[in-house]
């Protein structure tokens, strides 16, 4: 299967070739058809599946296919939960539509809003938002979603435990109900499922492989160690100047917090990550570990969904997570786009039967490795 042959427009095509993309991944092959046809989808894929391409590139050759509608009206809005999202999304549009002639902007909280809303008055096709800043825009008479065509709720989970469904469902108030909905989760929970229920028509609905298969290129092991040892083991094994840069994760943001800390202390250079940290100090601290200026990041597990380097080579699960989809979540940022990673995890005895949970839903025991 190529891109070829899900009968892409010659400009999307040129970009894809362009960016030495040539084979569709599963989620792509199968919802970049449904996505043409204009029906409603609901799709069930992790961060690193393809899943941003597998609605950027139908809803590219849709827009430049069909009529626009009077002046620059919006024609999609892609809401998502963070900045850090929205940025890279809005990288997508720009890698796959840079032969086309549709414009398309982010907007997000944390900074001025002044830039934003000039270049919203210049008009724009696609708008990629966060659910607060488009609120307050749309009340400021700033952001007008009445023509809208296109409607992608990103990452549904991740906004329902951000606490956005609130604000989700005021910004559905807002467009029209005549539209084409694309919804994404990297889990189904009850509420989420309730939720694609009232806004889906007859949606169709696709799933890239069970949760485990994002595990095959990763090397797994465990470390059997109590809590108190969990710092100088990290240490120890940062030490390793064969091991250049790690995301680890903690349960809490006070543990991330606390951990970066004390690892900048012992001249490991690090940073944390979580929800309580401004848009900008996160932005500063992904752009610092993307460029290597930042050795570790320390990251809670909703900050990290947010989080896609296709080089990363090691994960450290600090603390084990308490449901087990979660590790695999975790362990889903190394072993990306061709590349081998792997994957450490620290597990105390308070956290036997949680690592248990987690080698069932995989299938196989970790390794276990001595210290």
């Amino acid at each position: 299967m190529t891109f070829e042959n899900l009968n892409l427009i010659e400009p999307i095509l040129r970009a894809l070739k362009e960016e030495n993309y040539h084979t569709p991944t599963p989620i792509q092959v199968q919802a970049i058809p449904i996505i043409l046809q204009g029906k409603d989808i609901m799709g069930c894929a992790q961060t690193g599946t393809g899943k941003t391409a597998a609605f950027a590139i139908p809803i590219l050759q849709q827009l430049s296919l069909n009529t626009p509608a009077k002046g620059r009206a919006i024609r999609t809005l892609i809401l998502t939960p963070t900045r850090e999202l929205a940025i890279q999304i809005n990288d997508n549009f720009t890698s796959y539509g840079r032969h086309l002639k549709l414009r398309h902007t982010t907007i997000f909280g944390g900074v001025s809003q002044v830039s934003q809303v000039r270049t919203l008055r210049q008009g724009t096709d696609i708008l990629i938002a966060t659910p607060g800043r488009l609120l307050d825009l749309i009340q400021q008479k700033e952001v007008n979603l009445s023509q809208l065509e296109i409607f992608v709720l990103d990452e549904a989970d991740r906004m329902l435990d951000m606490g956005f469904i609130h604000d989700v469902k005021k910004v559905v108030t807002h467009i029209p109900a005549k539209r084409q909905t694309l919804f994404f989760s990297a889990t189904m929970p009850q509420t989420i499922r309730q939720l694609a229920d009232k806004l889906l028509t007859k949606p169709e609905y696709v799933q890239v492989d069970p949760v485990s298969s994002a595990t095959q290129k990763v090397t797994q092991s465990v470390y059997f160690v109590e809590n108190k040892d969990k710092e100088h083991l990290l240490a120890t094994l940062l030490n390793d100047r064969d091991i250049s840069r790690s995301l680890v994760f903690t349960r809490t943001k006070r543990g991330a917090n606390q951990l970066a800390l004390k690892l900048n202390t012992r001249g490991i250079v690090a940073a944390a990550i979580h929800g309580n940290k401004s848009q900008n100090a996160r932005q500063k601290a992904l752009e610092d570990f993307k460029l290597n200026q930042l050795r570790v990041l320390v990251a809670t597990d909703i900050a990290a969904r947010g989080i896609d380097i296709d080089e990363l080579p090691h994960v450290v699960n600090f603390d084990l997570p308490d449901v087990a989809e979660t590790y695999v979540h975790r362990i889903g940022r190394t072993g990306r786009a061709g590349n081998i990673g792997v994957a450490i995890t620290f597990c105390s005895s308070e956290e036997r039967s949680d690592l248990k949970s987690i080698e069932k839903l995989l299938g196989k025991k970790l390794t276990v490795t001595d210290f």
